[in-house]
């Protein structure tokens, strides 16, 4: 067998580590990721590691055998079990090693899995990721160095804990959550009644076929029974999360999606009153409007490349109190520790909320315009960053007012904007656009066809 079958370059992808089981990750492949990361937490003074995994059908057996690889590489290991993705951040900061694990497929489909990973308190991304490839290649057992030792630890009601000592709700709501089946139903439920809801629960038994819907809140397809249920009961707001519930997914009573980046302005306006003058961060798909709340508040507006990854990175360097991105990662270092997850920016939002006696007229307020979900041009494997070269330095946007060229294009206009990136995880271009009316949503599209066009004719474009 060679290495390009063991190490199938598709799987290291620019953010984690994420392919399909078992043609592409199995257990061979865990225990070698376990062997080159020990490695380098050796390298780096690191000597214990946390591992958590999600509700896929996979997962223990990938957690069992990276775990095995870690100890063989002389790392101790503390296995939280089932627990969603940032309760393995949040164990990292409690045991101050900055490193761990969450083995998760995320909101892909069921066949798929991954593995999210930190080592001394960095998320490893871009070159980190293909520097772990690269030792994983010819990686073996030490020689003298002694085996780590296993450990198993439930921080559940901990983390429940730190939440609620400094969440406070200013008056009891109900509220409904959908979880998708995904591993946020461990501690959902838990958490939300401990901040005084009343909770109504839909798919909350973990189950890593998906059976109901995809565990994914972008997609507006799958926020569509927590609409209806909001529609014929008396819970005041839905939340939603997707499968290893670092994510959150927002509707209102009267079934209103409030994408992220409105979710962004009512947290902006919120810490920045504690916080005033701080720089706060969004990544390159979010709305115009985001960043003009952000300065009306009294903040600086601080745009950066799309990941999470990335913005967790950018979010380390600046100090910024708040950060989010258009897919739903919202990540809080004002009384946080700085890593996105769904469940604290839900509770976060239910603090805000709860001080309105009507929360989903609030959320509806929010300023936006109109626009475009993500639409996605697919192109072969290598093309789009290659394409995304040429339409930066070869594109026509005559009535652009700025062109911001962080992560792919951004035209900016009086009235709109459009967008075209390179996807880090699939061959597609990534396009958004938004306008303040229907001329100015269609003028801004006419124009990126026309700019996308000159440089691939005949190609189909979705939009």
């Amino acid at each position: 067998m060679t290495d390009s079958t063991i190490l199938p370059a598709a799987v290291f992808k620019a953010y984690d580590i994420r392919g399909t089981v078992p043609t592409q990750l199995n257990e061979s492949f865990a225990r070698r990721l376990g062997l080159a990361l020990a490695a380098q937490a050796r390298r780096e003074g690191v000597r214990s590691m946390v591992v958590g995994h999600d509700g896929r059908l996979s997962s223990p057996a990938l957690s069992d055998a990276l775990q095995a690889g870690l100890q063989a590489g002389g790392i101790d290991t503390v296995d939280l079990g089932l627990v969603h993705t940032p309760l393995v951040y949040f164990a990292t900061h409690l045991d101050g090693s900055g490193s761990g694990v969450a083995i998760t497929g995320s909101h892909n489909p069921p066949n798929y899995n991954g593995f999210k990973l930190m080592i001394a308190g960095r998320t490893l991304h871009g070159e980190d990721i293909q520097t772990l490839r690269t030792a994983m290649a010819d990686i073996q057992a030490p020689q003298g160095v002694a085996a780590g030792q296993g450990s198993h630890q439930d921080l559940i009601d901990t983390y429940v804990r730190h939440i609620t000592d400094h969440i406070r709700l200013a008056r009891p709501m109900k509220i409904a959550i959908d979880c998708g089946n995904g591993v946020g139903a461990v501690v959902a439920g838990r958490l939300f009644r401990a901040l005084g809801c009343t909770v109504d629960e839909l798919y909350a038994t973990v189950d890593g076929t998906f059976p109901n819907h995809h565990p994914d809140p972008a997609d507006p397809a799958n926020l569509q029974d927590l609409i209806t249920h909001l529609r014929h009961t008396d819970c005041e707001l839905g939340l939603a999360f997707d499968g290893d519930a670092d994510r959150l997914g927002v509707v209102t009573r009267s079934g209103q999606i409030i994408w992220p980046d409105r979710q962004l302005i009512l947290f902006a306006r919120d810490v920045l009153q504690r916080v005033p003058g701080a720089p706060i961060i969004f990544d390159v798909k979010c709305s115009r409007h985001l960043a003009q709340a952000i300065r009306d508040a009294g903040g600086v507006p601080t745009m950066s490349q799309t990941g999470h990854s990335l913005i967790k990175a950018r979010l380390a360097e600046t100090g910024a109190p708040l950060a989010g991105e258009m897919s739903g990662h919202i990540f809080f270092n004002e009384r946080w520790y700085g890593f996105d997850d769904g469940l604290y920016a839900g509770a976060r939002l239910l603090e805000i909320l709860s001080r309105s006696t009507d929360p989903s007229a609030l959320l509806e307020s929010l300023p936006q315009g109109l626009s475009t979900p993500e639409l996605k041009l697919p192109m072969a494997e290598g093309e789009p960053h290659r394409f995304i070269a040429r339409l930066q330095t070869q594109g026509k946007f005559p009535r652009a007012t700025e062109r911001i060229t962080i992560d792919g294009i951004r035209a900016e206009y009086a009235d709109g904007f459009g967008l075209a990136r390179a996807s880090n995880t699939t061959p597609v271009v990534v396009l958004r656009f938004e306008g303040d009316t229907p001329d100015a949503l269609k003028r801004i599209e006419d124009e990126f066809r026309g700019a996308i066009g000159a440089l691939l004719p005949g190609r189909a474009l979705p939009f």
